[in-house]
């Protein structure tokens, strides 16, 4: 047995098990492609435990001139034309949701929290109580506010009255990530590539989340 093993415990041990009602929303924000990929990677994941997924982008506010201008922002944005935009009946109809976004100075971008905001009908109706939840991130610098950006997502969720379910140490493949305990986050280069491989620690992290949102919807049966 590890240290690690020793230290931490071993969560396979306890998530191995196939899942068939965990529905989880993947709902990202991406100009470059980075937190699509970091979606597409907790799909993978969270289909591999059984879950049914959808991943979905959030409306794009910039103006279509600002995305002319950026070759990689266009080829993006024509690359996930046919990814549905995310609807409040998304929110609704998911047991699971995990945010993935850039880091804006600390803080999620304004397309994010403007979905967000939103949200106002299903929180007064007490429609998001209980919504596992889960956030990944990206910056072009380690320390550029990648930890206060997931904490800014979380900020709303306590408000929803949702459950957030961090990766924590819960396994070995978070120190290989960068070791960030809130939700994976990765560095990106001024090429627009990982410098973190961070692959494993998405798809433990996208099982964690619904792993927890099916104890919690068995507790609720």
């Amino acid at each position: 047995m590890s240290f690690l093993t020793k230290l931490f415990g071993n969560s396979s041990d306890k998530e191995t098990g196939k899942m068939t009602n965990v529905k989880l929303a993947v709902i990202y924000y991406s100009m470059g492609g980075t937190n699509y990929q970091l979606s597409k990677w907790a799909e993978e994941g969270a289909k591999g435990a059984g879950a049914e997924v959808k991943v979905l982008k959030v409306p794009e506010l910039a103006p279509q001139s600002a995305i002319e201008g950026n070759a990689a922002w266009k080829a993006h944005v024509e690359a996930t034309k046919d990814v549905p935009e995310v609807k409040l009946e998304d929110l609704e109809w998911a047991d699971a949701i995990i945010f993935s976004v850039p880091t804006r100075f600390g803080n999620m971008p304004s397309q994010m929290k403007q979905f967000l905001d939103t949200t106002g009908g299903l929180w007064f109706n007490g429609k998001l109580v209980n919504k596992v939840v889960s956030a990944m991130t990206s910056a072009q610098n380690s320390h550029g506010g990648q930890e206060a950006t997931i904490l800014s997502l979380y900020t709303t969720m306590y408000h929803w009255g949702a459950i957030v379910a961090v990766p924590g140490y819960t396994d070995p493949v978070t120190f290989g990530a960068g070791g960030n305990p809130y939700g994976t986050s990765v560095t990106v280069d001024q090429d627009g590539k990982m410098i973190e491989d961070v692959q494993a620690a998405v798809k433990h992290q996208a099982k964690r989340t619904v792993t927890v949102a099916e104890w919690v919807k068995k507790a609720n049966q």
